[in-house]
């Protein structure tokens, strides 16, 4: 009789999707694929309204109530997981529930929260690291195994939590198939029709999370604009123009308002037209456990400026031009550079495809049911 392995994916289907409920996204559509070869597959989610992933053969999806996610996980998860009678439990967002007793394996994907003082974002942010940092030591000792997204992750994961090292399994991040450079022309037009964008522009995803250094991109981007006459635009994506307006005001910055454009959050289904569209995409974050919109503009056929810290080496390999974050004149000469030199622009972006293509949903969801068998063998 086949086992039956619960996933924990409490935000899958929650209307705005971001790094950690793609991955597990991409992750779980893989295995539903294969769902017949190993297991049975039951997925819980929280109730929403983007119904994402349905159930098949051998591969089920229940929704909870939806509740506060301390409730949601540490009470109504394991309650159902008990009844469930499961054999494994896979938390894919860096928390679980403290008190189940089914062997769990947990997907960490950073250890960012656990930082002295912290990355300051909004108040939401804020108490979610409170809570990370709370229960991610715990569920890391409970857990039978921890799957990190890359080697650079895994080592914070055994320096912050003090885990020993053969319980942390690496496993890549993926890249799904839609990346890929547009070559359809109209498809182009249309796009930037639809969202009111030039020809040509850099591209960078605001944040109110200090780590991901939308400020630093604004300090970079001023210094652009006021240096060269014909200066282009910012587009700035998954975030309004008020949150960007507030990041400069806390930092007391006089925006090139005309020159900066906003799209608000778009679908996973266009982004490929995003990047392929973007001259540039600056991603030049403090911190990352992996950085896959890095490898999504790879993909695109953009070149990525990015930082020369945490696993961004590491993903972008040769790939990117590299900045200090801390740094926006670095950010802004790279900018520049990338502009004025043809060859460097074109080997980036060559080696930006080359490098997209290490990464694979499909050998990441192999690896992850190796974990599982290892664990349950292991018992």
């Amino acid at each position: 009789m086949k086992k039956i392995i619960a996933i924990e994916a409490q935000r899958l289907f929650r209307s705005k999707k971001h790094g950690m409920e793609i991955v597990a996204l991409e992750i779980l559509k893989q295995l539903k694929n294969a769902a017949g070869n190993d297991f049975i597959y039951q997925v819980v989610v929280k109730e929403d309204v983007d119904e994402c992933i349905t159930s098949s053969s051998n591969f089920t999806v229940a929704q909870l109530p939806a509740k506060a996610y301390p409730i949601w996980e540490q009470i109504l998860l394991p309650s159902f997981i008990k009844k469930l009678n499961a054999a494994l439990l896979h938390c894919c967002s860096n928390t679980a529930p403290l008190f189940c007793k089914t062997p769990m394996v947990v997907t960490i994907h950073d250890v960012i929260y656990m930082q002295a003082g912290g990355f300051k974002g909004s108040a939401y942010q804020n108490f979610g690291n409170l809570y990370r940092r709370w229960i991610v030591p715990k569920a890391a000792k409970k857990a039978k195994a921890i799957i990190a997204v890359s080697e650079f992750a895994k080592k914070e994961i055994v320096a912050a939590l003090n885990v020993q090292a053969n319980k942390v399994h690496v496993v890549y991040n993926g890249l799904n198939a839609i990346y890929r450079p547009c070559t359809d022309i109209q498809k182009s037009v249309a796009f930037r029709t639809e969202y009111k964008l030039p020809e040509k522009y850099l591209l960078h995803f605001g944040n109110t999370a200090a780590r991901k250094n939308t400020s630093g991109v604004l300090k970079a981007y001023i210094q652009h604009c006021s240096e060269k006459e014909n200066a282009l635009p910012l587009v700035i994506s998954g975030c309004s123009k008020g949150t960007i307006t507030a990041i400069a005001q806390r930092e007391n910055l006089l925006l090139p308002e005309n020159n900066i454009l906003y799209t608000g959050y778009i679908e996973a289904a266009a982004l490929p037209l995003l990047y392929s569209n973007a001259y540039l995409f600056l991603y030049p974050s403090f911190a990352e456990g992996f950085g896959l919109p890095l490898v999504e503009s790879m993909a695109c056929g953009t070149p990525v400026i990015t930082a020369h810290n945490s696993s961004l080496p590491e993903v972008a390999g040769d790939a990117a031009l590299f900045v200090d974050a801390a740094n926006p004149n670095e950010i802004f000469l790279a900018i520049n550079r990338l502009l004025t030199d043809a060859n460097l622009y074109n080997q980036l972006k060559e080696k930006g495809l080359k490098n997209a293509a290490r990464f694979s949903w499909e050998k990441a969801a192999n690896q992850t049911k190796e974990i599982y068998k290892m664990v349950l063998n292991n018992l």
